[in-house]
């Protein structure tokens, strides 16, 4: 599932926030930074505003172990 944890500058005190949803994608448009899913816009901000966007990937699935032949 796409999640995308956005944090802002410490200066500007505002908490952070995690997005997440099996449809959302991140486009940047127009100096602004727009999340949108299956239903449409969820979460904009502008591309200027200091914050910091980072997605956050599940870890990839162990790797099978090679099994000797029989």
């Amino acid at each position: 599932m796409p999640a995308y944890l956005i944090r802002h500058p410490a200066e500007k005190r505002l908490e952070d926030v995690l997005i997440e949803d099996d449809s959302l994608t991140l486009t940047v448009r127009y100096g602004w930074a727009v999340f949108e899913d299956a239903r449409g816009l969820c979460y904009a901000l502008p591309a200027d505003s200091g914050a910091h966007i980072q997605r956050l990937d599940p870890d990839p699935p162990p790797e099978p172990a090679d099994t000797p032949p029989a």
